[in-house]
C-alpha cells in the first residue's frame, strides 16, 4: 500500500531534493576536475626546484572534492530510487550515507579552514626560494629561472612584494612579462593570494549549499521512512 496525503507530498519533495543533490554532486565533481586541470594551478603546482616539488596541499583538497562529488551523485540516485520505491531499507541506507557525508563535509571544512592560508603561504615560499636563487645566479643547476618565469607568465606578475626593484634591468626584461609604457607589474605574492583565495571561495559556496541540502534530505528521509512504516500497519 502506497503512502497518502502529506506523506506522499514528502515523498515527491524528497525526490526533488535528491535530484538537486545529484545535480550538486555533478557540479562539485565538475568544479573539482576543472580546478585539478586549470592551467594556472597546474603550471605552478607541477613545478620542481632542484629536488623539491611545489606544495601539493591544494591538490589534496581537490582530490577530496572529486571523491565527494562522485559519492554525492551515487547517494542522490539512491535517494531518488528509494523515495519512488517507498523502500524503508533504501531510505535507511540513504540516511546513513547522508550522516557520513555530513560528517565528512564538516571534517573537510575544518581542514580547509585550518589550511586556507597555509596553501598560499607554502606556494609563496616556494616562489621566494626560486627568486632568491635567480638573484644569486644559482638557478642554472636547479631550474630556478624556469620556475620564476613560469610564475611570472602564468600569473602575469613580477617579483615578491616590491622585489622587482632587486632584479637587474637586463634580467627584468627576460624574467618579467612585457608591459606597455606606463604599465606596472603586480607583485607575485598578491597574485598568489588572489589565485587561491578565489578558488577557495568557490569551494566554500559549494560546501554551504551542499550542507543545507544534506540537512533537508536527512529530515525528509526520516519523515518519509516513518510515514511508510505507519502506512504499512493499516
Amino acid at each position: 500500500m502506497g503512502v497518502e496525503g502529506c506523506t506522499k507530498c514528502i515523498k515527491y519533495l524528497l525526490f526533488f531534493f535528491n535530484f538537486i543533490f545529484w545535480l550538486a554532486g555533478g557540479i562539485i565533481l565538475g568544479v573539482a576536475l576543472w580546478l585539478r586541470h586549470d592551467s594556472q594551478t597546474t603550471n605552478i603546482l607541477y613545478l620542481q626546484l632542484g629536488d623539491k616539488q611545489a606544495p601539493n596541499t591544494f591538490y589534496v583538497g581537490i582530490y577530496i572534492l572529486i571523491a565527494v562529488g562522485a559519492v554525492m551523485m551515487f547517494v542522490g540516485f539512491l535517494g531518488c530510487y528509494g523515495a519512488i520505491q517507498e523502500s524503508q531499507c533504501l531510505l535507511g541506507t540513504f540516511f546513513t550515507c547522508l550522516v557520513i557525508l555530513f560528517a565528512c563535509e564538516v571534517a573537510a571544512g575544518i581542514w580547509g579552514f585550518v589550511n586556507k592560508d597555509q596553501i598560499a603561504k607554502d606556494v609563496k615560499q616556494f616562489y621566494d626560494q626560486a627568486f632568491q636563487q635567480v638573484l644569486k645566479a644559482e638557478s642554472e643547476s636547479n631550474n630556478g629561472k624556469a620556475v620564476v618565469k613560469t610564475f611570472h607568465e602564468t600569473l602575469d606578475c613580477c617579483g615578491p612584494d616590491n622585489g622587482i626593484e632587486a632584479i637587474p634591468a637586463l634580467w627584468r626584461a627576460d624574467l618579467c612579462p612585457k608591459k606597455e609604457l606606463f604599465e606596472f607589474h603586480t607583485n607575485c605574492h598578491r597574485k598568489i593570494d588572489e589565485l587561491f583565495s578565489g578558488k577557495l571561495y568557490l569551494i566554500g559556496i559549494a560546501a554551504i549549499v551542499v550542507a543545507v541540502i544534506l540537512i533537508f534530505e536527512m529530515i525528509l528521509s526520516m519523515v518519509l521512512c516513518c510515514g511508510i512504516r505507519n502506512s504499512s500497519v493499516y
